[in-house]
């Protein structure tokens, strides 16, 4: 690598790598992995388009060194007429209409031994109406590896929360209070002592500079404890900064490619488990033996949870998937006792009328039997989900969870209009 690395990452032969270039080595490795995953299905690359392309991206930065310096911070604080100082020209617009930084925009670096270095201009957390505009600035901020956060004097609420949310992300931040010629050396002494108290836990009392960007009556910037701070920062820990946040991405990134697959999993399971509960309501319907009614029953649970299996990869045999349902049937008799007594009580009438009252009994036990397996196939996509496991409170906890959250009389209403429209095609 090149620039502001290069005074510190030159090695002689057959010495071992610093721990930065085990770093960056490392998290090129963990985006390579991103992109070459052949397990992520078409539908989650498409949805996630534009996290891969960003994913390229950091690659290619990490490729060739660069590192990302982005200031952060409300509308008229002096953001750009800060980078502007640092790059010795002004290559970011400092025109004073609200909000006029719209866009991230990047610059060079152009300084000695700088190559490589980028400095970013972020929209304002404050620009009323400007929601995009606000997304903006905080995308640039979670793809940067280095953060100056600008203020113009005491924290506001609104940027003290910020300025937390950015600490929370892992990365390098300075607290910049720019403007400082327009404070006595006794002000400035003052403020600074109440920002070290306000930022006390999540800022580094080092971290924090004072700068005057564009000084009253047109004196020369004054930022260079600032630029001290950044290169003493860059030298030391350069390589580590690009890796770490390459790596804070990457995982992001998995996290919400894991998101996706489990939501892409999961709409195919309840297709797969409404499948399931019309066939199992029309078998019990059209079936006036009790004991078949059970067996179908059994049969249709059974082989639903071996195809819920294998959506989720961790497929079971089906005496694996037997074992799974009589757990979840278990806890639903403890939980549900009233809708089972009425299940046996259809059950009854059709062995004492010896199959006469079927007209009568078949539609409601039908409905019933499309509830008991949505609360089974509910349960099993759960266990699925959580990796095969029921979690630290166990099955009963989670059938109790599903059953309170389910409408039992929106899904018997369900259940109903799909059975009268499948009954009344066989019966036609």
């Amino acid at each position: 690598m090149r620039g502001w690395l290069s005074r510190k990452t030159t090695q002689d032969p057959g010495t071992e790598p610093g721990a930065g270039d085990v770093h960056l080595a490392l998290a090129r490795e963990s985006l390579k992995e991103l992109l070459q995953d052949t397990r992520v299905p078409a539908p989650v690359r498409a949805q996630l388009a534009r996290d891969y392309d960003e994913v390229r991206d950091m690659l290619e930065k990490l490729e060739h060194g660069h590192v990302h310096i982005a200031a952060f911070g409300r509308v008229g604080v002096g953001k750009s007429s800060l980078l502007n100082a640092l790059l010795g020209e002004n290559r970011f617009s400092t025109s004073p209409l609200h909000g006029e930084t719209r866009q991230a925009g990047r610059a060079a670096w152009a300084r000695e031994d700088a190559g490589g270095v980028f400095l970013i201009d972020t929209p304002g957390i404050d620009e009323i109406g400007g929601e995009e505009r606000e997304q903006a600035a905080r995308e640039a901020a979670e793809r940067a590896d280095l953060l100056l956060f600008v203020v113009e004097g005491d924290m506001t609420a609104v940027e003290l929360e910020a300025l937390r949310t950015l600490s929370d992300q892992g990365r390098p931040l300075l607290l910049v209070m720019n403007k400082a010629d327009r404070y006595t050396q006794a002000e400035l002494d003052q403020l600074r002592l109440r920002l070290m108290e306000r930022t006390a836990g999540v800022l580094s009392h080092r971290n924090l500079i004072c700068a005057s960007a564009d000084p009253r009556g047109g004196g020369a910037p004054q930022v260079e404890e600032l630029i001290t701070r950044l290169w003493t920062i860059l030298e030391k820990e350069g390589r580590t900064l690009a890796a770490m946040n390459a790596s804070l991405f990457a995982g992001h990134l998995s996290e919400a490619i894991g998101y996706r697959i489990i939501e892409v999993k999961r709409h195919v399971a309840q297709r797969v488990v409404r499948t399931y509960c019309i066939a199992k309501g029309v078998a019990v319907a059209f079936n006036p033996v009790p004991v078949a009614d059970l067996a179908a029953a059994a049969l249709v649970d059974g082989s639903m949870v071996v195809h819920l299996s294998r959506v989720y990869g961790l497929p079971l045999t089906r005496r694996e998937a037997g074992t799974l349902v009589r757990v979840v049937v278990t806890q639903m008799a403890a939980l549900m006792g009233t809708v089972w007594a009425v299940h046996l009580l259809s059950s009854a009438l059709k062995m004492g009328t010896g199959g006469m009252s079927v007209m009568l009994t078949a539609g409601a036990q039908g409905a019933v039997a499309y509830y008991s397996t949505y609360v089974v196939g509910q349960a099993a996509e759960r266990y699925f989900a959580m990796g095969k496991s029921w979690g630290e409170a166990g099955p009963r906890a989670v059938v109790a969870e599903i059953l309170e959250s389910v409408d039992r009389q929106s899904i018997l209403r369900q259940a109903r209009d799909d059975l009268s429209q499948r009954l009344g095609g066989e019966g036609s």
